[in-house]
């Protein structure tokens, strides 16, 4: 930690430790990665798309049943950390629909330098899942489902060295691609109609926006419990800065047009760079912003300055399936210590 500064990352490591990648793929992964967290020089650390392994169950002898196999456990982001600034920090790690352990895939992380005071993986705690009748399902639909968000968010607490709370959200919205519809997807691949992708996407939208929401009324407690809370809302969003779920978690007030709750708007940090530097994917030659860090009013009036660290970044339609690099950029913000 650099005197009086307080850095915050945020950074999409791409399936890290993925079951099909292999331990010779992760080990041609571990020191790219390694070196662009090292270089953020993060004292919070916000990390998506983190993959959990099961180790194998204990050996036993043929008179012995086989035992059960062994939770979940984060093997390849611990490998990722050993060997760099970040192997001390503590930690809160997203959970899986039973509340009690990772999941298989895409769990969220925070790693942070000071004690974690409480920390809380949400899945539909502030936002019921919406019910929705498909028109396209084939056979056809006869009453409506559950649409659920397909990971959690996790809020993690901390104190700062000169005192007050700081409250990260870190996210991973789904991508802006269809989402499946009952009997609408081919067996070898593909659609049976245009109009089971439509609603597809249309179903994807809606989960993505529906879980902005519900990150924004984490927002709104945090909040309504003191004011001048410090929060940050971390992480790929998979949706640009004037797509809906981000308007849904900022909360503009261009937007809101209501200016005694202007309070609580979230302010975009990258704003603060130049347009040709506000990229952190790129993807058949498109550059586009999709990882974000958005701050409560409280926490911008100590805001510095932000990197998003892109300058090594490859375009995702170049490279063949499985290369080593992530397709996102990290972004770090900087921040004064009173």
């Amino acid at each position: 930690m650099a005197e009086g500064r307080l850095r915050i990352a945020t950074f999409n490591l791409e399936n890290l430790g993925v079951a099909a990648e292999g331990r010779g793929a992760l080990d041609q992964r571990l020191p790219l990665l390694r070196a662009q967290l090292q270089r953020l020089r993060a004292d919070v650390l916000c990390l998506q798309e983190v993959d959990a392994q099961r180790p194998p169950p204990e050996s036993t002898s043929r008179s012995t049943p086989p035992s059960k196999p062994r939770s979940r456990q984060l093997e390849a982001l611990q490998s990722l950390l050993a060997e760099s600034g970040y192997a001390g920090f503590d930690h809160a790690v997203s959970l899986d629909r039973s509340g009690k352990r990772p999941a298989d895939k895409h769990n969220l992380v925070v790693l942070s330098r000071w004690p974690l005071i409480s920390w809380e993986s949400l899945h539909h705690r502030l936002v019921p899942p919406p019910r929705l009748q498909y028109a396209t399902a084939l056979p056809p639909s006869a009453e409506a489902s559950p649409v659920t968000w397909d990971r959690p968010l996790l809020r993690a607490s901390l104190r700062l060295p000169d005192g007050p709370l700081l409250h990260i959200v870190n996210l991973h919205l789904r991508a802006p691609l269809a989402a499946p519809v009952p009997g609408q997807r081919r067996r070898g691949g593909g659609w049976q109609s245009l109009g089971g992708w439509a609603e597809g996407f249309y179903l994807a939208s809606l989960k993505r926006s529906g879980q902005a929401l519900e990150a924004r009324l984490l927002v709104e407690e945090l909040l309504a419990l003191d004011n001048e809370a410090l929060v940050l809302v971390a992480g790929d969003m998979n949706a640009g800065e004037n797509e809906p779920p981000l308007r849904i978690l900022r909360g503009a007030a261009a937007d809101v047009e209501t200016p005694d709750l202007a309070g609580g708007e979230l302010t975009p940090l990258t704003r603060s760079l130049s347009q040709d530097r506000r990229y952190s994917v790129l993807h058949d030659g498109r550059a586009a912003l999709y990882d974000h860090l958005l701050a409560s009013a409280s926490l911008t009036a100590r805001f510095r300055h932000c990197e998003i660290h892109n300058e090594a970044l490859h375009d995702e339609g170049a490279l063949p399936p499985g290369s080593p690099q992530s397709f996102h950029a990290p972004l770090v913000a900087e921040f004064a210590l009173a």
